[in-house]
């Protein structure tokens, strides 16, 4: 039986971001940054996911270079998997992303190791990273996101 433990290093990378749903995100982007002093990262419109997005950071204290991020999910329609959430769940926590270095041979180790993935292949991600994500009933109930950044980052 595989556990946690028998991970290869390079699996993850680190925790990319965290997800959140919201219903407005302009509001939530108000919240974040005026509430909580974070700045927007990078904004933008995923046709593909049906969702309006955008990255708030952590603005970093004493030189701390490390990104901490948080994504913002508003749906675009009422057919998103971001509207679905929301009439399923309300506004909070959808999921969290790890950072890969190459999301294809990742999911491969985890298709081998009895994980469901929900794509076959990965799709366009925010900023043109390349994702896919583990199935929640195979991941401790968290839907987890793998994300491969673009070769000039996000």
């Amino acid at each position: 039986m595989t556990t946690p433990l028998d991970l290869p290093e390079e699996l993850f990378v680190c925790i990319d971001h965290v997800g959140v749903a919201v219903p407005d995100l302009d509001a939530a982007i108000e919240l974040y940054t005026t509430k909580f002093g974070m700045t927007v990262a990078h904004r933008e419109v995923n046709e593909e996911q049906k969702v309006e997005e955008a990255m708030v950071q952590i603005n970093s204290v004493g030189g701390d270079s490390t990104t901490q991020r948080i994504q913002l999910l508003a749906p675009l329609n009422d057919e998103s998997t971001i509207a679905k959430f929301l009439d399923r769940s309300g506004p909070g926590l959808q999921q969290l992303a790890y950072r890969v270095t190459d999301v294809e041979k990742v999911s491969a180790i985890l298709r081998e190791r009895g994980l469901r993935l929900l794509y076959d292949v990965p799709k366009r991600g925010t900023a043109n990273s390349r994702i896919n994500f583990i199935h929640p009933k195979d991941a401790g109930g968290v839907l987890v996101e793998l994300v491969e950044p673009a070769a000039n980052g996000h």
